[in-house]
């Protein structure tokens, strides 16, 4: 499915504006309390992932986490490679660990390109109890290095080699059961790939920076299950080859320490940047992913 790109930028833009107007009003009217509780509010999200996304929690202090990412291929080709299950996949192994309240570092191996990301999150704001603060906006920001051996000239610079990731993530918990989040991001690409317009001209079949905007949402259905949403569009456009927006569903199952996710979607790469910026599966093109995530607390 090719979206017309007017139409494409309007519908996230007008979804952006409901979501972050939605963020700042309550699902239903309570009654103020006798004190005014400005603690935070507590799991805005159960897990720091939702399915290709980071969401507005950062672990305490002390806390040490580990990922398993995992893409399956497309579901296309149904029995062939059962539903994509036997086609390659994409694996990533990340690890993080939070050294100060509201800070989580981490870096992680991707199977494609073998990819070493190299990242950090940090909550600006947190949502209060008693709503004086409506919002938690967490900025999220990674650095990833395509360590192939490559044969072509342009990989000599170490530099080409290096892609970046920037994001604002504002969410809001509307009650015990729901939360959303609204989160623009920008990726930027040392190199991109070059095509010959005539003998003299070399232009880029994409921009070196990608804007993007993913709304996401989480009800759970009870204590330990919830249901997942996600859609992540594209804004820029590029001379060649625009990227396909992303639409994800799933299921998350969670204890005090694990969080696992599984899901249907269209971005394989992992990897925020990648994802955004090259995604060429279509909305219909569907594979199976899990997040499997393990924290500790010392």
């Amino acid at each position: 499915m090719n979206f017309n790109i007017s139409i494409r930028k309007t519908v996230a833009f007008g979804l952006a504006i409901m979501v972050l107007m939605s963020l700042s009003l309550n699902i239903s009217a309570q009654e103020e309390p006798p004190e005014r509780d400005d603690r935070p509010v507590r799991s805005t999200f159960s897990s720091v992932w939702l399915m290709d996304n980071q969401t507005v929690e950062v672990p305490f202090k002390g806390t040490f986490e580990f990922d398993i990412q995992h893409r399956f291929g497309v579901i296309n080709n149904g029995y062939r490679d059962f539903f994509g299950l036997y086609a390659p996949s994409n694996i990533r192994l990340g690890f993080a660990y939070s050294p100060v309240n509201k800070l989580s570092v981490g870096f992680g191996l991707t199977k494609l390109n073998l990819t070493w990301d190299f990242n950090a999150k940090y909550s600006l704001l947190a949502q209060t109890r008693s709503g004086s603060v409506p919002v938690s906006i967490v900025y999220y920001v990674n650095m990833a290095i395509d360590t192939r051996e490559k044969e072509r000239t342009l990989y000599d610079d170490f530099s080409n080699r290096i892609s970046y990731f920037h994001q604002v993530l504002i969410g809001r918990r509307f009650s015990p059961k729901f939360s959303m989040q609204v989160a623009p991001s920008i990726s930027h690409f040392n190199l991109v790939e070059a095509y010959r317009v005539t003998s003299e001209t070399i232009e880029g079949t994409k921009r070196n920076d990608h804007l993007a905007i993913a709304i996401g949402a989480r009800l759970k259905i009870s204590d330990q299950t919830s249901v997942m949403f996600n859609y992540d569009i594209p804004i820029t456009d590029h001379p060649l080859e625009d990227p396909e927006p992303n639409l994800s569903f799933g299921i998350e199952l969670t204890s005090s320490s694990h969080a696992f996710q599984i899901f249907l979607g269209n971005f394989y790469d992992i990897i925020p940047q990648r994802n955004n910026f090259n995604n060429r599966n279509e909305p219909g093109d569907m594979l199976i992913g899990f997040n499997i995530t393990r924290l500790w607390n010392f």
